[in-house]
């Protein structure tokens, strides 16, 4: 009789379908399962020290993994952000400050080259790495406070200043950026130069001489304070005051000769009358 193998399984097994997936994980006592698919594309690195932080909030899980996913010079601002999610500002603000205290967030101010001073959120996907003590605990970032601006240099004060020669002045300096562009100057800038400008006019420099001065054998290298550099040429090169010049006396008053009502002589006067010799209002006459 014939008799069964018993170490044989008794029918072929079927396949799983979660066996197309190596990558999927099975729970046996139930929770939570991964099916999961490797990424090529268009995915972000998400440390779990973010993604199961213990006292952020979800919001502001959320925020952090959407602002770390974002690519340089987004705007990350509260009112964008509401743009984006249905949450508002209020709460949008609440969850930042959240990030920002634990360390995923810094703003920094900046002065950019007009002058103005513009605020630079950096996202950091592990807080603290930048420091000595990676241990530390992450503070928020403090914001910098802008440093006043240097006063410019003083400029020479010329002795009569005339309106039409402030405002010669201040057309001359006006016009630099013509001749270069990095000269272009502010308002309060070209305010406090035009005087400096105005004395060298003073002591009778033609402005194409003065234009020269400014803006010959300038530095190649960009001008931080165009301002302070014209001081200093104003001041440093101002060239001495014209000598002296006696005032010319007026030509002598040569007048049209006239005759002589008494003898018929020929002499000079403004007017017809007599001469000299035949007047008798004269203190010889008397």
């Amino acid at each position: 009789m014939d008799t069964h193998d018993i170490s044989a399984p008794p029918r072929a097994q079927s396949r799983h379908t979660a066996d197309k997936h190596p990558n999927q994980r099975h729970s046996r006592s139930g929770g939570l399962t991964h099916d999961n698919a490797r990424h090529t594309t268009r995915f972000t690195v998400i440390g779990n020290h973010l993604a199961q932080h213990p006292e952020l909030s979800g919001l502001a899980i959320g925020l952090g993994v959407h602002i770390q996913s974002l690519p340089a010079g987004a705007r990350v601002d509260i009112k964008s952000l509401a743009a984006r999610f249905p949450e508002g500002t209020t709460r949008i603000a609440a969850a930042l400050r959240e990030l920002e205290t634990h360390g995923y967030l810094r703003r920094e101010r900046h002065r950019v080259p007009d002058g103005r001073i513009v605020t630079r959120t950096i996202s950091c996907n592990q807080p603290g790495s930048r420091r000595r003590d990676s241990h530390a605990a992450p503070r928020a970032a403090r914001p910098v406070k802008a440093a006043p601006r240097k006063a410019l240099p003083p400029v020479p004060r010329p002795a009569y200043p005339s309106p039409t020669l402030i405002q010669q002045a201040t057309d001359l300096l006006a016009d630099l950026r013509r001749q270069d562009p990095r000269l272009l100057l502010s308002a309060c800038d070209t305010a406090h130069l035009a005087p400096g400008v105005a004395a060298w006019l003073e002591r009778e420099v033609t402005p194409t001489a003065v234009r020269h001065t400014l803006t010959t054998d300038l530095p190649p290298d960009p001008l931080r304070r165009p301002a302070a550099l014209l001081s200093h040429r104003l001041t440093a090169q101002l060239p001495p005051p014209p000598p002296f010049r006696a005032p010319t006396p007026p030509p002598a008053v040569r007048h049209p000769l006239q005759n002589c009502d008494a003898c018929d002589r020929a002499f000079r006067s403004p007017t017809p009358g007599r001469c000299h010799d035949c007047r008798t209002d004269l203190p010889e006459a008397a």
